[in-house]
């Protein structure tokens, strides 16, 4: 689900990217975890076989980084 404060255009480019980011991660033998942790994404409740939420979590990463340079 695309949060509300986010561009949808942002959104679907980053979920793009997020899904092939953890596709690398899982061909390489990677968990879902270090997916986000390599994108600094929220780790503590994150479940390590959990690959939807991981992509979900680096998604709201990378568009939170966006959103912080216009801030700036």
């Amino acid at each position: 689900m695309i949060p509300e404060h986010i561009n949808p255009m942002q959104w679907h480019q980053a979920v793009g990217i997020a899904r092939q980011s953890c596709a690398r991660f899982f061909r390489d033998g990677g968990t879902a975890t270090d997916a986000m942790r390599a994108f600094g994404a929220e780790t503590a409740a994150a479940d390590a076989a959990d690959w939807g939420k991981a992509v979900e979590a680096i998604a709201y990463a990378l568009c939170a980084r966006g959103s912080q340079k216009r801030a700036a």
